[in-house]
């Protein structure tokens, strides 16, 4: 089976290397018999075909605007796939531009493209370390924040609750928000490269709306372990032991 996995503006949304959980879905399918590619869609002319999953990194405040202009030119296709049940992996800004707006430290505000409820707001400082998400359909999650707003309006739909961290922030003790496969979250890392079952999930929902299963190659039981290792140190550093 062919299976494609359109990157978002990466261009402008790349910070941390979050597009780059595109190439993580990619490679896994790979390692499973697949054939997959990522498409860098810097806006609606660099549309594929046919699109089986969406990520959108995140980006700096320098080029939200701009950012945002370009996702415009798509957001007749982005409600469509949230529709649809496309998955959608949206990280940082990226999330921040799905919601319904983006309020800025200076007080200006820029207009969201209202895909997932909710909206995010100008905090005093910026939050960054480890975070760790309990959530109820992919497990415990680990990566990293680094964000100057908190996001509100959205307590129904989290994508998990905080284990450590700042996450949604404004003591909700959430982190995320989720709309059907529709997925925005603080976590860094690129999150799907530390969190492999994350990564199967969305590939299982892939193949599982073009009518094939998804078992894990032999490659990412290797590559697993090495994840999991480092999963086991960033939790140890935050001084967290998960029950098992």
């Amino acid at each position: 089976m062919s299976f494609t996995i359109a990157s978002l503006v990466p261009s402008l949304l790349n910070t941390n290397g979050d597009a780059e959980n595109a190439a993580v879905l990619a490679r896994r399918l790979g390692w499973a018999g697949h054939d997959a590619r990522v498409v860098a869609v810097e806006d609606a002319r660099d549309l594929p075909e046919r699109v089986d999953a969406v990520v959108i990194g995140s980006g700096n405040d320098s080029t939200l605007r701009a950012a945002r202009e370009r996702l415009l030119t798509v957001h007749d296709e982005l409600r469509r796939w949230g529709t649809e049940g496309v998955p959608i992996l949206a990280i940082g800004t990226g999330w921040e531009l799905l919601s319904w707006g983006v309020e800025l430290a200076d007080g200006t505000a820029v207009e969201g493209l209202g895909v997932l409820p909710g909206r995010a707001v100008a905090r005093d400082g910026r939050v960054t370390g480890d975070l760790v998400v309990r959530t109820p359909r992919f497990g415990h999650l680990v990566g990293f924040e680094n964000h100057a707003r908190d996001y509100v309006q959205a307590e129904a739909s989290p994508l998990g609750r905080l284990v450590s961290g700042s996450g949604n922030g404004r003591g909700a003790g959430q982190e995320g928000v989720v709309m059907g496969w529709v997925l925005g979250t603080h976590l860094h890392g690129p999150v799907l490269a530390k969190n492999p079952s994350f990564a199967d999930a969305i590939i299982a929902e892939m193949a599982a709306r073009t009518g094939v299963e998804y078992e894990p190659g032999e490659q990412a039981l290797v590559v697993d372990g090495y994840a999991a290792a480092a999963r086991e140190a960033q939790l140890k550093a935050a001084g967290i032991t998960l029950g098992r």
